[in-house]
């Protein structure tokens, strides 16, 4: 039965509020609601028991209830936490506004000053599970009926402004519009206090406001002054974003959303994308919320080629400038990508208007990403002490695509406030700053899976959030500079960066140590003296014996006999390559010439950082090193045997005689490693010719002909590159270790996605050339991000064997000209049928298979039925939570996909007990995708960061190298530090390669599931013939068999190699024995 209208005024405006889209309306009818209540706003939390007293209106009651569920919690003490404390806020950004929600429960009287006078930000944010049950516990669904109604959870960040200023409202924190911060005003003597610089012309009132705690979130490019912030840079990054109009039409609620998708593990969605508009991305998220929100990366290249940039400058601001980005054919560029994501059916796509008016598009950097250093402060002058913390794109700029920005940026406002409170209870401020920075180490680490599981107990105190909470993390004598008395002077930081022209603690010695550990590997091998790191290795034995007391059983000392010390040495250098994970740096040729001492002493540094913790086998060759040592464990290691598994296996495809294994010091004596590359094929760009070069002069690229530093050196099939030379032929895309093949055809390198097939003698197609953008038609549509993501509606995933494989037909000039003068026109009367309607059909089967099958897991698996069961336990719904669940908008499904789920989750028992089993699966379908595709960006931007610290390094390595070679009238003791400091250099290259290589592991399994999904759901499309199956699907499907076992196999590898690399790791460390 309907509720009667009401005639009270107060009732109408309190509706107004609920109700209201726009800042200036929710103001309007909140000052309405106060004047019809005569209440004074911005009177804190007696303002809102003022209001809760007077407004006995049924539809606030629900409100009321959260509102006061939340402030009973015991942390707040009923509001008389921090009674005395003046609070100023400035930003009324998301972080900005939850700050100020907790600071006001707390009791302080909060100031909110904000720059803006309007929200108009239609940009999605994802959120976390308990930032959602964070916002539901202030009524968010009572401000915002759709919140998080979908199959993915997010909202735009205006409505998520709307319902956080609509509850600061009503807990009485005063807000001034259209002001900005400038800085802070000291107190000129004792007895006033700190005040703010405010511009425009703030009122009387705001000026004099004197507050002893500032809590920054004015965004990314405000800092308060005594901040530090340290920049973290990666490879030039250019964002998209743009927002279109929600018409909320039936087919646009038929779009199912794209949870993310990234080329680093689906290249061939990217590589259809390129082939049919042109455009070249590296991922692609699209949110349905407010508005249709794509957000996606762009190579520069791309953008350059389509005419969406002017001209290529080297400085991102002038790059990603207005004068340099063409406005139209970025338009262009954005419906296409959404169009071709989309399939097309989200119709003619109409842009949303920014604040200003325009099309809600931008192109944005985000290459570097800033971070502060420290998220507190104390300054403290004539006595009277601020208090100042950071929040939000302030405190730490989020990557996009993690989605991780609102959800730490809620975790970083709850330590903020928990930091308040500490200060009000008369905490010393030593002991409130080392709190705090023990909170902010675990911020960045945080995630999901390593928080708390019950997110209903989540509350103002750390320790109900984070598991691993160790508050004296950082002591108070390690924050004494972040405690600034005006009067004194400023403690000075410590800068990270050491003297270059200095030796670094610690690096004394560091020759001298290398050469005596050499020394104790290389000791009782007969004919072995080594006395330097230069001449005693010519011979080649030194290099062999200290291989065999790494890795003994290789070959024995009496193998050696009758060797050539160039036989021998590259033997060593290969064993050491193939074996130990040690990439050579030096050629076969030059240690035994010894003309490049400076890459030997690298070389064989490299072994000495590795194996240095190994302990040493007095008993000399009669048994191994070690078991187990660190460097037989390496993923670099690891890695360089997969590639060369992969590639002996394409020889094999090709129809190559590998002729069995020879002998190894046979094979090795007539290939010598890392030695001069044999002749090129006719198609392959021949190695620059070897000059004769004065002593220590380096290698040459073998692709660009150019000098190789020590530092710059790439080996890879016993030739040398620069690092930036060595990309795939065809997309030129940076080739790193696992994730490249040659292609034995033409001699050139190529990524796995264009590494030519066997049989195909000629290059994979280079992509468009075109620079205009066409125009999508039904024919060009994309069949999906890929099979497990967003696969193609309306379509069977049973394969048609009546299609064959296409092949490329070359025709000759007489066969073209005949072809052209063909009649193509089809006949008007023939019409082609018509096309079924596209549904949730594929994504729902998807979302089954690719949540609970392909991943280990059988389809009525008791874990799904047991997760879900812990999960509705953990946080069971309330009654009234449970009537809006049921409200929700749920997903149109087909007949098909209606029965396949009834089917599914009748066998799992799910039915009976959980009655919206359909949005849940869905649900947790996505949410798998939307973990692997941040899981993907994580590491996608990581070794971005480590490619461009590499090149740092090598830059730096090359101006030490040339010092050395060059100054050879320098002091032994100059020459002596440079060295030190290129050992040091090498050293940190070799750790950055390192972590790439464990990186580029879990590149491998992303891709290895992605594939199975794949394979899994076309070979389930063949069973599903059964008696209908033709002689060619029977040989198709054991064909896909054979492809799922080799998948899988390869995937158990990884993983069986990443577990016995955990259980070493642990059986090493101390006390592990007892």
């Amino acid at each position: 039965m309907a509720e009667p209208a009401s005639t009270n005024p107060a009732h109408a405006h309190f509706e107004s509020f609920l109700q209201a889209q726009l800042c200036q309306d929710v103001l309007s009818s909140f000052r309405g609601l106060c004047e019809a209540l005569g209440v004074e706003p911005g009177g804190g939390l007696p303002q809102y028991h003022k209001i809760k007293a007077q407004l006995n209106y049924w539809s606030a009651k629900s409100l009321w209830a959260k509102l006061d569920k939340r402030a009973g919690q015991p942390v707040y003490q009923q509001g008389r936490a921090c009674p005395n404390t003046k609070c100023l806020v400035v930003g009324a950004g998301p972080c900005g506004l939850r700050a100020a929600v907790e600071l006001a429960l707390l009791g302080a009287r909060v100031v909110l000053v904000e720059k803006r006078t309007k929200f108009s930000r239609h940009n999605v944010l994802h959120l976390w599970p308990f930032t959602i049950h964070d916002l539901r516990a202030l009524g968010a669904k009572k401000f915002y009926g759709r919140f998080c109604t979908g199959t993915l959870d997010h909202i735009s960040i205006r409505q998520l402004q709307l319902l956080l200023l609509k509850v600061v409202l009503l807990l009485g924190v005063e807000i001034h519009w259209g002001v900005t911060f400038t800085g802070l005003q000291p107190p000129p003597k004792k007895g006033i206090g700190w005040r703010a610089q405010l511009q425009p012309n703030p009122p009387a009132q705001l000026a004099n406001y004197e507050f002893d705690v500032l809590i920054s979130a004015a965004g990314g490019k405000f800092v308060p002054e005594g901040f530090t912030v340290r920049e973290m840079r990666g490879k030039l990054a250019i964002g998209i974003t743009v927002n279109f109009v929600n018409g909320r039409t039936v087919e646009e609620t038929q779009v199912p959303e794209i949870s993310g998708v990234a080329r680093i593990y689906n290249q061939s969605f990217f590589q259809s994308l390129l082939k049919a508009t042109g455009i070249d991305l590296e991922n692609i998220v699209y949110y349905k919320d407010d508005t249709h929100y794509f957000v996606m990366t762009a190579k520069k290249q791309c953008l350059l080629r389509l005419g969406v940039l002017r001209q290529d400058w080297p400085e991102i601001d002038r790059l990603l400038g207005s004068a340099n980005v063409v406005p139209e054919a970025l338009q262009s560029f954005v419906r296409a990508a959404a169009d071709f994501a989309t399939h097309g059916k989200l119709g003619k796509l109409e842009f949303a208007r920014d604040a200003h008016g325009r099309p809600d598009i931008s192109a944005f950097d985000f290459t570097s990403m800033m971070r502060a250093e420290s998220a507190a402060r104390v300054q403290e002058k004539h006595g009277a002490r601020l208090l100042l913390g950071l929040v939000g794109d302030c405190l730490v700029e989020p990557f996009w695509p993690l989605g991780t920005g609102v959800a730490r940026g809620f975790l970083a406002a709850f330590d903020a406030a928990w930091m308040v409170k500490r200060w009000a209870e008369g905490a010393g401020p030593l002991e409130v700053l080392a709190e705090r920075e023990s909170l902010y180490q675990l911020l960045s680490q945080t995630s999901p899976e390593n928080m708390h599981r019950n997110v209903a107990q989540y509350a103002l105190d750390p320790a109900t959030r984070y598991p691993t909470l160790n508050l004296r993390a950082v002591t108070p004598n390690q924050v004494r500079d972040l405690y600034d008395v005006v009067a004194k002077e400023p403690v000075r930081r410590n800068s990270d960066k050491t003297d270059t022209g200095k030796l670094a603690a610690g690096s004394a010695g560091t020759q001298e140590e290398l050469l005596r550990w050499c020394q104790e590997q290389t000791a009782g091998y007969p004919g072995v003296h080594v006395t330097d790191l230069s001449s005693s290795w010519a011979d080649g034995r030194a290099l062999c014996a200290l291989v065999h007391r790494l890795r003994p059983g290789l070959l024995e000392p009496s193998e050696l006999q009758g060797l050539g010390a160039l036989e021998a040495t590259a033997w060593a250098l290969k064993m050491a390559e193939h074996e130990l994970g040690i990439t050579p740096v030096v050629s076969a040729k030059a240690v035994v010439a010894g003309s490049d001492p400076l890459g030997l002493i690298a070389y064989l540094s490299h072994f000495h950082s590795t194996f240095k913790n190994v302990p040493h086998n007095p008993g000399g060759l009669d048994g191994p090193a070690s078991q187990g040592f660190p460097g037989s464990s390496s993923a670099v290691l690891f890695l360089g045997k997969l590639q060369r598994t992969l590639q002996r296996t394409r020889a094999q495809e090709n129809g190559e005689d590998t002729g069995g294994k020879k002998p190894r010091l046979e094979v090795e004596a007539k290939s010598p490693s890392t030695e001069e590359p044999p002749a090129p094929e006719s198609g392959v760009p021949p190695t620059p010719p070897s000059q004769p070069q004065e002593a220590g002069a380096g290698d040459l690229c073998a692709l660009c002909g150019e000098q190789l530093y020590i530092l710059e050196r790439l080996c890879a099939d016993g030739r040398f590159f620069h690092r930036n030379c060595f990309r795939c032929r065809t997309c030129e895309a940076t080739l790193r270790p696992g994730d490249y093949g040659q292609h034995p055809g033409d001699g050139y390198f190529y990524c796995f996605q264009h590494l030519p097939q066997p049989g195909h003698k000629d290059g994979p197609d280079p992509g468009p050339k075109s620079q205009d953008l066409p125009t999508l038609d039904e024919n060009s549509m994309p069949s999906g991000p890929s099979t497990s993501v967003i696969p193609q509606e309306g379509t069977s995933p049973v394969p048609n064997p009546s299609q064959p494989t296409r092949r490329l037909i070359r025709l000759s000039s007489p066969e073209r000209q005949r072809l052209s003068s063909l009649k193509l026109t089809p006949d008007p009367e023939l019409e082609p049928p018509p096309k079924p309607p596209r549904s949730c059909s594929a994504l729902a089967r998807q979302a089954l298979e690719g949540s609970f099958v392909g991943w280990g897991i059988p389809v009525q698996s008791p874990q799904v039925v047991v997760a879900m069961k812990e999960e509705q336990e953990q946080s069971p719904p309330s009654s009234e939570e449970e009537e809006e669940e049921e409200a929700e908008e749920t997903m149109a499904l087909d007949s098909d996909t209606q029965e396949a789920l009834l089917t599914f989750a009748k066998n799992s028992g799910t039915m009976s007990k959980y009655p919206t089993w359909r949005r849940t699966l869905l649900r947790h379908a996505r949410e798998e995708e939307m973990k692997r595709f941040c899981k993907a960006q994580a590491v996608q931007r990581r070794l971005h960061e480590i490619e461009t610290a590499v090149g740092e390094l090598e830059a730096e390595g090359t101006k030490v190298e040339q010092a050395l070679r060059s100054q050879s009238t320098s002091p032994e003791q100059q020459k002596a530090q440079w060295l030190e400091q290129l050992l040091q250099l090498v050293q940190k290259k070799n750790s950055l390669l390192a972590e790439e290589a464990e990186l580029m592991l879990t590149v491998k399994l992303l891709s290895l599931e992605e594939q199975q999904c794949e394979v899994d759901q076309e070979l389930r499309g063949y069973m599903n013939l059964e008696a209908l199956k033709t002689p060619a699907d029977r040989q198709a499907e054991e064909q896909l068999l054979k492809k799922l076992l080799d998948v899988v196999e390869r995937r158990d590898e990884i993983v069986r190699f990443q577990e016995e690399r955990r259980l070493s790791e642990l059986a090493s460390r101390p006390g592990a024995q007892g």
